[in-house]
């Protein structure tokens, strides 16, 4: 019987989707048995669009198909929770399962508590993330830094501190994501600053870190993490749909050491980028307002925004206070009033960022005024059911 806490070394049973899935395809393999079952009525996942760069959301109610998500998309950049809470109408009327990186799941985790998205009919099938890559950018590394094709690649990998990619021929080149970063280039800047990697609030985690000996690249490390996730792996290893081993100790620690590892890198990442005083809130917004000048007001932030969800936007000046004018730039307000709408949830995502045509770094900032919150009040966003700190009164440090 599985039970929570429990790990696993797991492969799929069907050829095909051992051969075409990463790792011997247990994500794959899990989501297609979920449809068959009937345990679900979708999946939403992520699938290659036009080229390995262009990372395309969709939902699979067809068993058949969830075989066209299978793989690693490095560029896939997108947050799943926007989709489940505005064009899925909260997964109120549906069971779907959703694969989710730490980020997609700590946001999910945030609108079900905002009884944006009904918790009882999602099933977060989590996936180990170090980190992903703008896809414009990815290109422009490809050719400067592997002096390749980006059209020729065929895949692309983050392992041992290095990008590796393979060509059509089956070539593979790698460089260190050290020096591809240092020169400005590799990992979303949010995803350098970003110290959860196993995203642990799902209801199962999957990964290949800590898989070694004969099984290392033909299976996937699996973590339960709920009661939830503990039931539908059972029932995948009961119906034969699933392969599985005990882990290695040995594995088992290299993949706790991988992942302190990584929030350690995060933790360089943070000092560097955020001014080391790390002030008050609003002194912390003062010294972003060169920055914020440069705002055109075009609400892509808000848009891409996942916990941005009130129907009535205060944003928009026909609808708020006479500060929220129609001249640019926008009153620092405009900004304040995001602040205080979405900061002390923001699961540092980078969707805001990732829009910007004025290249503000949104992301950057919220993420150095929400760690002053988790300072002061002991919450961490996106973790549990814990409510935010500003949705109530609390004294700091009660």
């Amino acid at each position: 019987m599985v039970k929570v806490g429990d790990m696993y070394y797991a492969w799929g049973s069907d050829d095909e989707i051992a051969s075409s899935g990463e790792c011997g395809g247990a994500v794959t393999t899990i989501l297609k048995f979920l449809l068959e079952d009937g345990i679900v009525d979708a999946v939403l996942a992520v699938k290659k669009g036009s080229d390995l760069y262009d990372a395309v959301p969709t939902l699979i109610t067809d068993p058949e198909e969830v075989i066209e998500s299978a793989g690693s998309l490095h560029c896939g950049t997108l947050n799943m929770a926007k989709i489940v809470g505005k064009y899925l109408d909260g997964a109120k009327d549906m069971k779907i399962a959703v694969t989710t990186k730490p980020c997609d799941a700590m946001t999910l985790v945030e609108l079900i508590k905002r009884e944006e998205i009904d918790g009882d009919n999602v099933l977060m099938v989590g996936v180990n993330c170090g980190g992903t890559m703008p896809p414009v950018k990815a290109r422009q590394m490809i050719e400067k830094f592997y002096e390749t094709d980006p059209d020729e690649v065929v895949k692309e990998e983050i392992a041992k501190g290095k990008l590796i990619i393979e060509t059509k021929n089956h070539e593979e080149q790698e460089i260190s994501i050290d020096e591809l970063e240092d020169a400005g280039y590799g990992r979303r800047t949010n995803c350098r600053r970003c110290e959860i990697n196993i995203p642990r609030m799902a209801d199962l985690a999957l990964g290949n870190w800590g898989v070694i000996g004969p099984l290392s690249g033909k299976a996937t490390f699996v973590e339960v993490f709920s009661e939830k996730g503990a039931d539908v792996l059972g029932k995948a290893i009961e119906a034969g749909a699933l392969n599985t081993q005990e882990p290695i100790p040995k594995g088992v620690e290299i993949r706790a050491n991988i992942d302190k590892i990584m929030a350690k890198l995060a933790g360089k990442w943070q000092a560097k980028d955020f001014d080391e005083s790390r002030g008050e809130i609003f002194a912390t917004m003062a010294q972003y307002m060169d920055q914020f000048d440069k705002c055109i007001k075009c609400y892509g932030c808000r848009e891409s925004c996942p916990i941005c969800y009130c129907e009535n936007c205060c944003l928009e000046s026909n609808n708020g206070p006479d500060w929220l004018s129609k001249d640019l730039p926008p009153s620092p307000l405009f900004h304040m009033e995001r602040l205080i709408h979405m900061v002390e949830s923001c699961t540092n995502c980078g969707q805001c960022e990732e829009v910007c045509p004025a290249e503000i770094p949104l992301a950057k900032i919220w993420h150095e005024i929400n760690l002053k919150l988790q300072e002061t009040y002991g919450f961490t966003r996106g973790m549990d059911e814990k409510m935010p700190p500003l949705s109530y009164f609390q004294m700091p440090g009660k």
